[in-house]
């Protein structure tokens, strides 16, 4: 069975229009790839960009939670020697923003307030969580090992803070520790009459 030159012909257009269809079908692939790769640089750079604005939004929050905790802490400032007076704790004097570094390692105190024969060590926080209860209360006992000046007092624990949830209220009092919330315009001490501090 051999093939007419008609029939050969045949087979040669279509041969040669199947070719013109792969080189038009590997253009149109090309093209699809370069577009492909300009679509990924742009969403590359736009990724970029977004990552940058999350950073700097992310460094706003976090200055602004600083602001925040200072701000509390002007706050209770004024009232800690009076409330913990009220309390029967005849404090007389406060230490803002004590620093300490012994032996490598460390220890900051927002608010120490302190008499002849106790110290409270104060933790001021913006919004209070049981983590920053959990490392006060690691605070709490290297306090005395790297301030061995206070050695002979009675050392307490308080956490004051804007906003406090009940459960973390909850556990800090279950702590020992006093708890100091914004209450309108004052600072109260949200535990009851009958709260006995811990003492380190």
């Amino acid at each position: 069975m051999t093939a007419t030159i008609e029939e050969i012909r045949a087979i040669l257009k279509q041969l040669a229009q199947s070719q013109q269809e792969l080189s038009q079908s590997q253009q149109e692939l090309s093209q699809a790839q370069k577009e492909l790769s300009q679509a990924q640089k742009e969403t590359d750079k736009q990724i970029k960009e977004t990552d940058k604005q999350i950073n700097r939004v992310s460094k706003q929050i976090g200055e602004l939670g600083n602001r925040l905790g200072e701000f509390v802490e002007w706050q209770v400032r004024p009232a800690v020697v009076r409330l913990f007076q009220e309390r029967g704790i005849d404090v007389h004097e406060f230490h803002p923003g004590i620093s300490v570094k012994r032996d490598n390692e460390g220890l900051e105190i927002d608010l120490l307030v302190v008499n002849d024969t106790d110290a409270i060590l104060v933790e001021v926080k913006s919004k209070l969580t049981q983590r920053d209860v959990d490392e006060h209360l690691q605070r709490l006992a290297k306090f005395k090992r790297l301030m061995p000046r206070f050695r002979d007092v009675k050392a307490l624990g308080a956490v004051a803070a804007m906003i406090v949830p009940n459960e973390v209220a909850s556990y800090a009092c279950r702590q020992g520790l006093f708890v100091l919330v914004q209450s309108g315009e004052n600072v109260i001490i949200l535990n009851d009459a009958e709260f006995t501090p811990r003492v380190w």
